[in-house]
């Protein structure tokens, strides 16, 4: 009963994957459209030549029984010379339909595998924000981009050769009904076991990559922070790398012990199904080899049998191992599909309104309730604030107070639990979602550093714009990068980062105001800065500040900072803790208040003194 239980499961599992089958062609079909039908034909026409090949040995063999019974006189054996040359021909045929079907497989594997990379870079960037917080997308995505790689050429492969060894098969079979219609039966029950040991195995080997998925992701894991440039200097100053090397050999000996054996147990199932394909074999080849003594078929019968039936049992394992094969990469490309199937959460609504502009009120947070995706701890709780248009608001407050949190909810990166956020009233979720992105410019705490060049780096803030050059001047100089250019070999052409030849690598510092110039580059009626002058000096802050007031052109603008040297140049300063505003108002308001904001004040400013 519990075999039948697990067989039943197993069956069911199998059954469940059938519907990718037709998706999975779908998809090839897609991505190759003529070059498909191009590589059906040449499979059909290659699925026959073998069967050529068998009648001709048929037949070749019968004349050179009768040239020997003729005396080997020219008129006997000349028959026997052009069929010779047919066979040349047919294997010459085959040979260069050969190397035809391998170009255009070739040519339907690359234009595949980009069809699939864009599909998957096309999910990545339009799943919601929350699904790069969850184990079970990166899950997903590892085993979407790893079976990429390689699974669309092996689909073609095995799918090509199981149409291909169809078709000789079926012309195979044809041959063998002359001599029993039991031979073809014969065939089929040879292979039987052979196909329960593929479908079994291909079934565990994908069950056990799923559940090791966890593990894959960890090893490389451990092999980017061997090799990464981010971590090489820590690596080295607290000596990790044995540390690192050990975790990774040690995960690698399990994921490798468990996959042999899981490899060894196939071969010993399929050497099984081998044996007793054999055995079927030499009961065919006596009883017929019994028929030919008694003078019942020709030697050029007994021949084309040999081959047909040889041939065909020869078909047969590859066809079952095409059918594994296939059955394995469909269940592979399921990952595939799964990842594609993900849906985000934050959408467009149906009937969207349209985006204010210019700001008139501003921007309202009300009675907003917020957590991240799985967790616990709310980061917003029933939260009010109001971001006056054209005004400069502060948003200050320790780590985890919530402030970087305001930023992703205007941008709408994630949406709230409870109340809503209103753009002159109107609530977020009403407006298109690129519409009212494209009204903001973000800094966010920690930027991009794209390895491109300075003006690529700039002009990325709007890659709609023409690529200005006094445009992105003007911005370096709002964000205090002129000076960073200035000093750099080819200036705005410069390229950054140590990825590619002749790359520049910045300080974190001056990477950070090359990520303000493309902030303000994008020239955005909101902006949304979080700790924009965290890696700047005192005479830089000032001088940014004073650059910022000017080029904010009654821009609406919300500032997360540390600094209160920074937070005080801001019309309104609101003081964060907890996921709650405790403090409004100007700098010299909140001083005499003489609330958190004085003390951390007076905090800040001491340890300024003692620092000079």
């Amino acid at each position: 009963m519990e075999q039948t239980a697990v067989l039943a499961t197993r069956l069911r599992t199998i059954l469940d994957q059938l519907p990718y089958l037709p998706r999975a062609f779908a998809l090839v079909w897609a991505a190759t459209h003529y070059w498909t039908l191009a590589w059906s034909v040449l499979l059909l026409l290659q699925g026959l030549l073998p069967v050529a090949i068998v009648y001709l040995t048929r037949w070749l063999v019968d004349g050179l029984v009768e040239a020997v019974a003729a005396g080997g006189s020219w008129e006997s054996v000349r028959p026997t010379l052009i069929l010779v040359a047919l066979m040349a021909a047919v294997m010459l045929a085959n040979e260069l339909l050969s190397s035809a079907t391998g170009w255009v497989r070739a040519a339907q594997a690359e234009l595949l595998r980009d069809h699939i990379n864009r599909l998957i870079h096309e999910k990545s960037v339009a799943v919601d924000l929350a699904f790069y917080e969850s184990p079970e997308y990166y899950d997903h995505l590892h085993r979407a981009r790893a079976e990429a790689q390689f699974r669309p050429l092996a689909l073609l492969e095995n799918a090509g050769s199981l149409t291909q060894n169809s078709i000789t098969l079926v012309a195979m079979a044809a041959v063998l009904i002359p001599f029993g219609l039991w031979l073809p039966m014969a065939l089929l029950l040879s292979t039987f076991p052979a196909l329960l040991v593929v479908l079994r195995y291909s079934l565990r080997q994908h069950q056990w990559q799923l559940h090791r998925t966890p593990d894959e992701r960890r090893s490389w894991y451990y092999d980017w922070v061997l090799t990464s440039g981010e971590t090489a200097a820590e690596l080295r100053l607290l000596e990790l790398g044995k540390h690192f090397q050990a975790a990774f050999q040690a995960l690698r000996l399990r994921l490798r012990e468990e996959r042999l054996g899981l490899t060894r147990d196939e071969r010993l199932a399929e050497a099984a199904a081998r044996t007793f394909a054999l055995l079927v074999t030499g009961a065919a080849l006596a009883w017929m080899a019994w028929k030919t003594m008694q003078g019942l078929i020709t030697l050029g019968q007994l021949a084309l049998f040999f081959q047909a039936f040889h041939q065909g049992q020869r078909l047969m394992h590859s066809l079952l191992r095409n059918v594994g094969q296939v059955y394995a990469n469909i269940l592979f490309l399921g990952n595939l599909f799964e990842f594609l199937d993900l849906e985000p959460q934050v959408v467009d609504p149906p009937q969207p309104s349209q985006v204010p502009a210019p700001l008139k009120e501003g921007i309202r947070f009300r009675g907003v309730t917020f957590r991240y995706p799985d967790s616990e701890r709310l980061a917003l709780r029933n939260f009010n604030l109001f971001i006056p248009a054209a005004k400069t608001v502060a948003i200050v407050g320790a780590n985890g107070a919530g402030k970087s949190t305001l930023i992703k909810l205007i941008c709408r990166l994630y949406d709230p639990e409870d109340g809503q956020i209103e753009l002159d009233g109107i609530d977020l979720r009403e407006l298109p979602i690129q519409e009212l992105r494209g009204r903001i410019a973000v800094l966010l705490q920690e930027p991009v550093r794209y390895h491109e060049t300075v003006a690529e780096n700039i002009r990325l803030g709007n890659v709609a714009a023409v690529m200005d050059l006094s445009e992105i001047e003007t911005a370096a100089r709002g964000a205090g990068a002129r000076e960073v250019v200035g000093r750099l070999p080819q200036g705005y052409d410069t390229w950054l980062g140590k990825w590619f030849v002749d790359g520049t690598e910045l300080s974190v510092g001056e990477w950070k105001r090359i990520s303000l110039a493309r902030t303000f580059f994008r020239r955005a009626p909101i902006i949304l800065l979080d700790e924009p002058t965290s890696r700047m000096d005192s005479w830089a802050e000032a001088e940014w500040m004073d650059h910022f007031s000017r080029v904010r052109e009654g821009q609406t603008a919300v500032l997360i900072t540390h600094r209160f040297t920074t937070a005080m140049q801001a019309d309104i300063i609101h003081v964060m803790q907890n996921g709650q505003i405790v403090e409004s108002g100007c700098h010299e308001e909140l001083l005499a208040q003489g609330g958190e904001y004085a003390r951390s004040w007076r905090r800040q400013q001491r340890q300024g003194h003692r620092m000079t």
